[in-house]
């Protein structure tokens, strides 16, 4: 086991077999020591997306269900990360991470909610989780979910 999966138990994750792509695109890419993932949705453990990380910030769903969506997704990220390089010990750093927050046209609140794929990666990754952040509001996501998060990870 990995020493990132080691930190990951700790915090009671496991990583799920990751999701295959629904339309014309590949779950990840790497080029040279970058390595990018597609946008992960707000998968849970279980499989499922469940209903409460459906619809909107400032609308049905709350800052605590929208970061614990956030937080899902980032796990995603790092599954589709561990099926890319086989070992997550190889990620050297998490570079960017990008955030899409379906929430309503009032709503502010969207880098509180991103706050839980950030943490869940600082968590993971240590120091090599800190990175840099882009958070934007949008009208609607894939399958009505909340969330959505990609990310650019550096790789040995």
């Amino acid at each position: 086991m990995s020493a990132i999966e080691a930190r990951l138990r700790d915090l009671g994750i496991t990583l799920p077999s990751p999701a295959a792509p629904v339309a014309n695109y590949v779950p990840f890419r790497r080029s040279g020591n970058l390595l990018i993932v597609a946008g992960q949705l707000c998968i849970g453990p279980d499989g499922k997306i469940a209903d409460k990380h459906k619809g909107k910030l400032g609308g049905s769903v709350s800052v605590e269900d929208g970061r614990e969506a956030a937080s899902f997704c980032a796990v995603n990220l790092l599954a589709q990360a561990k099926a890319a390089l086989g070992d997550l010990d190889r990620i050297t750093a998490c570079l960017r991470l990008g955030g899409f927050i379906a929430s309503t046209p009032d709503f502010t609140q969207q880098a509180l909610v991103m706050n839980g794929a950030s943490d869940l990666m600082v968590g993971a990754l240590g120091e090599g989780g800190k990175h840099a952040r882009t958070t934007i509001g949008v009208p609607v996501l894939p399958g009505d979910v909340c969330v959505e998060v990609d990310a650019m990870f550096e790789v040995a």
